[in-house]
């Protein structure tokens, strides 16, 4: 089974776009999305994935009401796990949260298989004990290239993914 973990879109239509075309055309099965998506517009770019979809708030949240809304009635493959998430999918427990500084120690606590976080734009992907805990990066990509991970459950290989351009240039 291959997961999609994601974060820190803000309001970037076309990366989340060519995020979920990406996953669709690699037959990906899930999707995390740990926080910042902002707009409940964005959702319709989510909504698209073929699979399901599982996010959380970050500290940029946009209309909470709307957002936690449209998850439960207006994109059925939309699941909205308020600030934490925690799911069981090919036998690995995950959790999710926006800071890293939550994840941390979720994943130090060795509860979890898979602990995904975002919030600080940096991808990182480590082991903690028996716990892999992962940071995708951005889709914003306000200073490098915007990126997101694809985590395959039975290798547990985590490929990292680029889409689209920085928004400014770095240097």
């Amino acid at each position: 089974m291959k997961i999609a973990v994601l974060s820190d879109t803000h309001d970037h239509i076309y990366n989340a776009y060519a995020a979920v075309r990406y996953c669709n055309e690699k037959g990906v099965d899930i999707m995390i999305h740990c926080g910042d998506l902002i707009s409940p517009f964005m959702l319709k770019q989510l909504a698209a994935f073929k699979g399901d979809v599982h996010l959380v708030y970050g500290n940029n949240v946009g209309d909470l009401h709307l957002v936690s809304q449209h998850c439960a009635l207006k994109y059925p493959n939309l699941t909205h796990h308020g600030y934490l998430g925690f799911l069981e999918i090919a036998g690995l427990k995950i959790a999710f949260h926006h800071y890293p500084e939550v994840a941390l120690p979720l994943a130090q606590q060795g509860k979890y298989d898979v602990v995904c976080c975002g919030h600080n734009h940096i991808r990182a992907v480590e082991r903690i004990g028996n716990t892999l805990l992962i940071n995708p990066g951005d889709l914003l990509g306000k200073d490098i290239r915007p990126c997101f991970c694809i985590l395959d459950t039975e290798s547990f290989e985590v490929e990292k993914v680029e889409v689209g351009k920085p928004m400014f240039p770095v240097g």
